[in-house]
């Protein structure tokens, strides 16, 4: 069902059982679970999915070591196991990658972490050998019933400047451990939502709708591409907008301070000899003054993170010459011999962390852990609301597991079926050896008969929804694009006609690599606009408006100057 059908199908029908204000995370996976569980779920979202603070992330998935400080046990002890099934069930996606920590000091921070889980201490500072020890402990402990990757493992000076020669040989010692990465999260929540469509047909979910008011049992939206209002008449709304909550629950004439959010941003550079220097590793480090930044090889790019800064308005959030400043500054301390220049950006994304409102001391004191707030029914408002507040893009599965069972408790149905081991789009019959992996794309390209190193590059891309495209590929004429020539025309028409593609910028930012690794002109955004606007049946008109809407866009949020050839 494309999107005006959807549009149509809630004009016809507005009753739904359960309204999802917002696309990110939290609200997808509640939105899947609750889909699984075969009940009529309607999910909104302003702009497209995971376009928000769900695709600002540091693309970690992980555990959250540094959260064990603050006390926060049952969040590390569900973080790291989410991680473990995360890495089972979407594998094309979510991927294992060594962390290594430098370490300059030996005793400092001893006192610091039990005297700030105490409330007794709220000055960061540096961890030194022994704390960051008795975490990586600490850390792999929580997962011996339940290990898919090894334990850490300590080296000295000598033998990480062997393994490392960029770094700063004022090292006395690094720690290495085990995390996992995703690449493109915004990929990984188009399939869930796809797989919770598919799986249950009253299920829908509708990118570039707004909520705009509430009145009695009616919620007004709004379509954000032609300006329609209609409405809709839930019996449960669930508050998925992220840092936006308490600007939703406005909406629905509730007055809450629920967010507290803070701002991260991060850059992409392309810099061949800082990626050398890290190899597959991340690094994870952390500044005299506590803060953290990491710095990971991002496939051929280098992903550079993250700042912990407060911040009132969402909607402002922006990069800033302080935080490129910061973050260059502490790649010198790492690695002194390495030269980054402001040049060498190829992209920059910022978002907000949809945390608690606190009154911490200092930003890095916030909990991470995520909860449920309900605001009850009334008589002018008959339905309740429940606000996801907080949470990490790795518990997304659990606190949607929290959430769904609260609305399933409140419309009176029993839970189906249990996530936990629910594979996601292709991460479905997933090769688990590389033998494996070559034998079907071997058979896939016999099938199809389109080059075997295609099928490969597909199969990267895509994990097991290869075969989907690549039939797809194979039905119709193609040709490599003129300025990506990795990804063809049919491959893009695909895209947009079944992934809910509604802007150009969908695409260019989203669906694809290609404005991430900074690899987006002006031709390239033009022709991408050409066959997305065939496939959609945009006018010339539309398709140029696209075009200006996303190199805007790219110019003002991204930190792209986009070459013009």
């Amino acid at each position: 069902m494309n999107r005006q059908s959807t549009l149509d199908a809630v004009r016809a029908n507005p009753r739904v059982s359960v309204l999802i204000v917002g696309g990110g995370i939290n609200g997808i996976g509640t939105f899947r679970d609750l889909a699984l569980q075969g009940v009529d779920v309607l999910l909104v979202e302003r702009g497209d999915f995971c376009s928000g603070a769900s695709a600002a992330s540091s693309h970690m998935v992980h555990g959250g070591i540094r959260y064990l400080e603050n006390g926060e046990f049952r969040l590390v002890n569900e973080a790291l196991h989410e991680r473990n099934r995360l890495l089972l069930n979407a594998p094309h996606y979510v991927k294992p990658l060594p962390t290594t920590i430098p370490i300059f000091k030996r005793f400092s921070g001893l006192l610091n972490a039990p005297l700030k889980f105490l409330r007794l201490l709220d000055k960061p500072v540096e961890r030194g050998s022994l704390v960051i020890k008795i975490g990586l402990m600490l850390y792999d402990g929580y997962t011996r019933d339940f290990r898919v990757m090894p334990t850490h493992r300590f080296r000295g000076r000598s033998e990480s400047l062997a393994a490392y020669p960029d770094l700063n040989p004022s090292i006395l010692y690094t720690a290495t451990y085990y995390d996992a990465w995703m690449p493109v999260p915004e990929r990984l929540c188009l399939e869930l939502v796809l797989d919770a469509e598919q799986a249950n047909e009253k299920a829908r979910a509708l990118n570039y709708v707004s909520l705009t008011g509430t009145d009695g049992n009616t919620v007004t939206l709004r379509d954000e591409m032609t300006g329609e209002v209609f409405s809709v008449q839930p019996q449960v709304v669930v508050n998925a907008a992220g840092p936006w909550i308490d600007n939703a629950n406005s909406a629905f004439g509730q007055d809450t301070r629920f967010i507290g959010g803070t701002k991260g941003s991060h850059l992409v550079l392309d810099h061949p000899q800082l990626r050398a220097a890290i190899g597959d590793q991340e690094f994870f480090f952390e500044n005299n003054d506590g803060r953290i930044v990491l710095i990971l090889p991002y496939l051929d790019r280098v992903l550079v993170g993250t700042s912990d800064i407060p911040i009132e308005n969402a909607d402002d959030a922006r990069v800033t010459e302080e935080e490129i400043d910061y973050f260059l500054g502490m790649i010198r301390k790492v690695f002194p011999e390495v030269r980054v220049q402001r040049s060498d950006i190829v992209f920059g994304f910022t978002g907000v962390r949809p945390l608690p409102a606190s009154d911490a001391s200092t930003a890095g004191q916030i909990s991470r852990d995520h909860s449920l707030r309900i605001t009850e029914a009334t008589e002018e408002r008959p339905f309740p609301i429940y606000s996801m507040v907080g949470g990490k893009w790795t518990s997304f599965r659990a606190f949607a597991e929290e959430s769904s069972d609260s609305v399933l408790a409140a419309l009176k149905q029993p839970r189906i079926t249990d996530t936990r081991k629910t594979a996601i789009g292709g991460g479905r019959d997933y090769p688990d050896s590389d033998e494996a992996r070559k034998a079907l794309i071997t058979s896939l390209h016999h099938r199809v008969e389109l080059p075997q190193e295609r099928v490969g590059i597909l199969f990267d891309r895509y994990g097991t929804r290869a075969k989907e495209i690549a039939i797809y590929i194979g039905e119709g004429e193609d040709q490599p694009l003129t300025h990506a020539p990795d990804y063809s025309q049919r491959e893009i028409a695909f895209l947009a006609t079944q992934e809910k593609v509604t802007r150009l910028a969908d695409i260019v930012l989203r669906r694809t690599l290609l404005a991430m690794q900074g690899r987006a002109s002006e031709p390239l955004i033009e022709e991408l606009s050409t066959i997305t606007g065939e496939a959609l049946g945009w006018s010339k008109d539309r398709c140029q408006e696209e075009v200006n809407h996303t190199i805007q866009l790219m110019r003002d949020q991204y930190l792209t100057t986009l070459p013009e050839a």
